[in-house]
């Protein structure tokens, strides 16, 4: 756990311009405070602990306002900036080196049954107010933009913008479709691309 930690520490001085010290990061950044007590919830959840496991995530959220499910599987690297408002249903899996911005829902639409929440795979950085419903794959190194609704699968290397949420970038291309979902004309497209 504390291997876990010194990454989490690391990656958030990495990634924050604002962190200016490692005791300034352990003592006042929520994301450290919400990881730290769900690895030890998820401890919890694991050995069959259920209701001490749940405790323990709702004083988290009380603490930090993060709510992270003690079921769901994070990575290493994870960095909540800001965190408020932020929710990780019970089937999240989260891969390493991931950012979230405040007011992230990473949840089911109500519909499914077993895995009902999205996996988040590696380097992927979520915008400010985001939602991504269901059981759907977020592919590695991509990025979804602020305010975005995600209901289907992302592939690696792609941004996404929009609700629901539509694929503008992929493997660092532009997307022509992007410029026809907004209203721009093939014509005003070709403008703005020479």
């Amino acid at each position: 756990m504390f291997d876990s930690l010194k990454y989490d520490i690391r990656n958030i001085m990495n990634n924050d311009p604002a962190a200016r010290t490692v005791l300034e990061v352990l003592l006042l950044y929520p994301s450290i405070h919400a990881i730290i007590l769900y690895r030890i919830a998820h401890f919890l959840y694991n050995h069959r602990m259920f209701f001490l496991a749940r405790a323990l995530s709702q004083f988290s959220r009380f603490l930090t306002g993060i709510e992270i499910h003690p079921g769901a599987k994070i990575g290493k690297g994870l960095f909540i900036d800001h965190g408020m408002g932020v929710v990780i249903g019970e089937t999240t899996e989260i891969g390493n080196n991931v950012t979230i911005y405040h007011s992230v829902t990473l949840g089911g639409t109500g519909k499914d049954k077993g895995k009902r929440h999205p996996t988040v795979e590696n380097n992927v950085i979520i915008g400010a107010g985001a939602k991504i419903l269901g059981p759907i794959n977020i592919g590695a190194n991509s990025k979804i933009g602020a305010n975005s609704v995600v209901l289907s699968d992302i592939p690696p290397y792609s941004t996404a913008v929009g609700i629901p949420a539509k694929i503008v970038k992929k493997n660092n291309s532009k997307i022509v479709e992007i410029y026809n979902y907004l209203g721009y004309s093939k014509k005003i497209y070709n403008e703005m691309v020479i």
